[in-house]
């Protein structure tokens, strides 16, 4: 037993996933009893056949925690295939295509000292806050009897499986030579990737390819520039055609161009779009709120159905299964497909990419222009003491204006346009803007910025004046 406080344990559950530092935040036996209470769960969902898939990335902490998380399913009479070492697509990859719910236990992108886990049902289908953490984390601080039986536990190695259902997505007949630096900063690419393009006509360089959760290299986050300074570096040294940086565990990338330049997630949601719509003509395709407006524009012309959709991939796998969209994708480099149980994945759709550079007959510097129609300001943030308070006040500032709350405040000024949404675990406001060029982007952040500087410093004075 566990002695926890709900707001303790609460903390560590997010809006898509479990996720703190290791140990005081996390640790064994608080998993193994987030484990029990993933089987309770699990249990009422007809389509559990009574077994849990489980898989951990390669931090020092997810020895003990994968095990302990077992444990805690075993408990419930349910039995454990152990996938082992894995990326956060081939867990769901798994939980897809064997029809069982899966647990991967990574932090992704955040630094050595965290773990958690991400959940999902039989069939890759996606637990979040509103479609069961919250019960999760419920009977977590409540407790789960164990069964009058112990499941069992055994393992299985899926990695071959899943690289050749990567493949599936593209004409391997059609991959031409190219030269590819992978950076895989010391993360779960480092095992995935070499797999993937095992037989593969492709020249591949693994940078940081040692499985090592303590990150020696740069932390495991590429939609941070500075994260992809080597490989830029790199991909110019040896003059390849692309540089791919993966995340920690492997479910998301970014792309360098041969030039060294990087390729932003709502261009390369633009690209592998257009190459869906060759393979599915007239197909739905999602992207999120924060992408360029060049990616409905790509959509539509290419004779698809864009829709626009909030951030996250609960929210997104939803509207997939709503729509039956076949292809999803979000700037901050997750791209969702329909015929990967819905689930995103990195490595498939830099494999589109390469297909896409394969035919072409272009560089990828050449290849991306067409899809890149405007200046974007990136994720800017800023630390507020009221998230909706600022957000309402710059609303009346723009009252004239087309807006929308999707997701936070979209404003809409035809020329250019900003999204201002709260984070779900700080008190920070996530500023995104978009303009027709690099010095009209940088003087509507300035403004919008000062606003919410404003709107932020007139809260505060209102709050220290009241009683």
């Amino acid at each position: 037993m566990v002695e926890r406080d709900l707001a303790a344990i609460s903390s560590i559950f997010k809006a898509y996933d479990v996720r703190g530092t290791v140990p005081d935040q996390i640790d064994a036996p608080l998993v193994e009893r987030i484990g029990a209470a993933f089987a309770a769960f699990v249990a009422t969902d007809p389509q559990t056949q009574g077994t849990v898939l489980v898989a951990r990335d390669m931090r020092p902490s997810g020895v003990d925690l994968v095990a302990a998380f077992s444990r805690g399913v075993m408990s419930q009479g349910m039995d454990v295939v152990d996938l082992g070492l894995a990326s956060t697509d081939l867990l769901f990859f798994a939980a897809g295509r064997f029809a069982a719910p899966g647990a991967m236990l990574t932090a992704s992108h955040n630094p050595a000292q965290y773990n958690g886990i991400k959940l999902c049902l039989a069939g890759a289908r996606p637990i979040g806050e509103d479609t069961g953490l919250a019960e999760i984390r419920d009977l977590t601080v409540a407790g789960v009897a164990p069964a009058d039986h112990a499941g069992t536990l055994s393992s299985r190695d899926v990695l071959d499986d899943f690289a050749a259902h990567v493949h599936s997505f593209v004409d391997v007949d059609a991959l031409k030579p190219l030269h590819i630096v992978a950076d895989t900063a010391n993360g779960m690419g480092g095992l995935v990737v070499p797999a993937v393009f095992e037989g593969l006509p492709f020249e591949v360089e693994i940078m940081y390819g040692e499985l090592d959760g303590t990150f020696p290299n740069h932390p495991a986050d590429p939609i941070q520039p500075e994260n992809l300074r080597d490989l830029q570096a790199r991909v110019l040294e040896t003059g390849a055609d692309i540089g791919l940086a993966f995340d920690g565990d492997a479910d998301r990338v970014f792309l360098v161009d041969d030039r060294g330049e990087l390729v932003s997630g709502s261009l390369t949601t633009a690209i592998v779009a257009a190459e869906m719509l060759e393979k599915n003509p007239g197909a739905t395709i999602l992207h999120n709120l924060i992408c360029s407006k060049a990616v409905p524009e790509v959509i539509r012309e290419r004779g698809g159905t864009p829709v626009r959709t909030r951030v996250g991939h609960s929210l997104i796998k939803a509207v997939m299964a709503d729509t039956g969209a076949a292809f999803g994708g979000e700037h901050s480099g997750h791209y969702y497909f329909r015929d990967n149980y819905r689930a995103d994945s990195g490595i498939i759709a830099a494999l589109v990419v390469l297909e896409a550079l394969s035919t072409a007959g272009a560089p990828l510097s050449e290849l991306r222009r067409p899809y890149e129609r405007y200046a974007a300001s990136g994720e800017i943030n800023t630390e507020v003491h009221d998230t909706g308070a600022v957000i309402e006040a710059v609303a009346v500032r723009f009252a004239d204006a087309d807006q929308d709350r999707l997701d936070g405040l979209t404003v809409d000024m035809g020329d250019w346009w900003f999204n201002l949404r709260p984070s779900n675990t700080e008190p920070l406001l996530r500023l995104n803007l978009e303009a027709p060029n690099p010095e009209t982007c940088a003087a509507h952040v300035e403004d919008v910025r000062t606003l919410i500087a404003e709107a932020d410093a007139a809260g505060a004075e209102t709050a220290r004046a009241s009683p």
